[in-house]
């Protein structure tokens, strides 16, 4: 669910102005074509290229295991065009059967807490996660069993409790569902510019530089070269460029991630009506007819957030068209008027449109690259993957500085098909 997006960069091949391509930590201009050398008495440089929520809290990781970090993106993190930026992202534990992810969700909301606790503003806003369904099945059964194992509360609730405690909501023809307290939303954008500010803060080099090439000496990377002749060298690379890493390796990533376009939209509440807001309304995912429905109380005077959880046509992150269609808003209207009475003839006050970077299964793609040795790649969010950013970060940073291949086969490039066949949720 893209309340739940995985992480993103800017595009590897987008033009920049030719100051901003040259222009150093603190303004600092520097010729063209150059070196610029990772800083630091840190252990080994490491090149992040990405500043969405991946590149992020991996350049973090690798920084509290103190090495010199550079931090690369051709925009600002989480800029309107990256699958990390926009408003709102979900939190939850419910993955049915996966435990993995629950896991890292578990994992990781400590790290977001944290974050959020040092921020100035809230980055996690804790209203509770509501899923129902008209249809039980497996995934809802194992949802509560896996959460329960893990330690996490989780409160399974009849159409009657949910009805009674949840006013806002029209549940016909639902049976039942749970509500995780302990989960919300993560306010996307704000999160990661945060922590990339505190990087800055603690010693990590940030550039701007849209990366266009890959220089390598045998079977390792030598540098990162952007299309101006900027060259910045290191030991390690990270690329976690979300739905613009196929287009730097299309060879091999073309087909196995897949960026598709996702809209949502946020409508204005009754003046004077507190239902809709944090507290009183859950976050919530309705699973009804197997077509998903997700949506966000009025977070921030934002307006009340629906989306539908829908792979929809493959996508440019470049060039796709950032105008809602008409046929998405009526769609989420419907479903809306019917399912939400009290929002009925709700104006329509935003919407985002922005992208999927899907892998043929949904897992991640955490793995060395295959014939560069010293390239880590980070990728395939899914839509789900923003919340799992601190625990993807560790990950990725964990096999950055091993001499050894990604251990967990779910992240593997190897389990990455040309075949879309979506198996999380």
């Amino acid at each position: 669910m893209k309340g739940s997006s995985g992480a993103a960069s800017g595009p590897p091949l987008s033009a920049l102005t030719r100051r901003s391509l040259l222009t150093g930590a603190g303004g600092v201009v520097v010729a063209a074509p150059a070196i610029v050398r990772a800083q630091g008495l840190s252990k080994r440089r490491v090149a992040v290229i990405g500043a969405g929520v991946f590149g992020t809290w991996t350049a973090e990781h690798l920084r509290r295991a103190g090495h010199a970090v550079t931090l690369i993106d051709a925009f600002s993190p989480a800029h309107s065009r990256a699958s990390s930026g926009g408003e709102s992202r979900m939190t939850r534990a419910g993955y049915g059967k996966d435990e993995i992810y629950s896991r890292m969700a578990r994992d990781s909301l400590v790290e977001w807490k944290a974050l959020s606790s040092r921020s100035g503003l809230p980055i996690f806003v804790e209203h509770g996660v509501l899923f129902f369904t008209s249809k039980p099945d497996s995934y809802f059964a194992d949802s509560v069993a896996v959460s329960r194992k893990i330690g996490l509360p989780i409160v399974e609730m009849t159409r009657a409790t949910m009805a009674q405690r949840f006013q806002m909501i029209d549940f016909a023809g639902v049976e039942t569902g749970f509500l995780e307290p302990g989960f919300g939303a993560l306010m996307a954008r704000r999160a990661v510019q945060t922590l990339a500010r505190q990087l800055t803060d603690k010693g990590v080099i940030r550039r701007t530089m849209a990366a266009a090439s890959i220089r390598t000496n045998g079977r390792t990377a030598d540098a990162v070269i952007s299309k101006l002749g900027e060259t910045i060298q290191a030991d390690l690379f990270v690329f976690a460029l979300g739905p613009w890493l196929p287009k730097l390796f299309p060879e091999l990533l073309g087909g196995r991630i897949v960026a598709t376009r996702q809209e949502v939209f946020y409508f204005g509440t009754p003046a004077g009506d507190l239902m809709f807001q944090p507290g009183m309304m859950p976050g919530w995912a309705d699973f009804n007819g197997g077509d998903v429905y997700y949506g966000f109380p009025d977070l921030e005077g934002k307006g009340v957030k629906f989306a539908h959880d829908t792979h929809g046509i493959e996508v440019d992150p470049d060039t796709h068209s950032r105008q809602y269609s008409a046929a998405a808003l009526a769609n989420v209207v419907a479903f809306r008027d019917r399912r939400f009475p009290g929002l009925r003839g709700a104006p329509l006050i935003g919407s985002e449109v922005c992208q999927y970077e899907n892998s043929s299964n949904g897992d991640f793609l955490i793995d060395r690259h295959p014939t560069m040795s010293n390239v880590i790649l980070v990728g395939g969010g899914s839509g789900h993957g923003f919340k799992h950013g601190p625990e993807v970060g560790r990950l990725a940073a964990a096999i950055v500085l091993s001499s050894g291949p990604q251990t967990e086969p779910r992240f593997t490039l190897a389990t990455k098909a040309t075949k879309q066949a979506r198996e999380v949720h």
